[in-house]
């Protein structure tokens, strides 16, 4: 090129798309390192106890949300078991088939959600 012409037209205008893709690109790749930064001490601390414990446990009360009519939402404890531990990784993400513990914690306190659906039988 000479001094003081201006990049083609098509160059100029691939430029922000380039810097989306560069940056769509670094992203997944600071993503996909710390996960596999997360599962690597994961994996070292059941490996080796004295690094830490890499599961937990959360005590939950088991609580269901039942729908009325008029409605409203009634709220009733678990007669038959009342309170359950969840085990849970000490992690950022889930790791060996567990969900992390902050994110069991913070879901603890949520009733479950209940539906209660009526079958419609065909009349003879």
């Amino acid at each position: 090129m000479k001094r003081g012409a201006h990049a083609p037209k098509s160059k100029r205008l691939s430029r922000p798309g380039s810097f989306v893709r560069r940056m769509l690109v670094f992203s997944f790749a600071l993503v996909s390192i710390v996960y596999a930064g997360d599962y690597l001490v994961v994996r070292l601390r059941a490996a080796y106890p004295r690094l830490g414990s890499a599961f937990g446990s959360v005590q939950m009360a088991r609580v269901y949300a039942i729908p009325l009519k008029n409605g409203n939402v009634e709220y009733e404890l678990d007669a038959v078991q009342p309170e359950t531990t969840v085990t849970c990784v000490r992690a950022l993400f889930p790791h060996l088939g567990y969900q992390p513990c902050w994110y069991v914690r913070r879901n603890s306190q949520k009733p479950i959600p209940m539906v209660i659906l009526i079958s419609v039988s065909p009349r003879p």
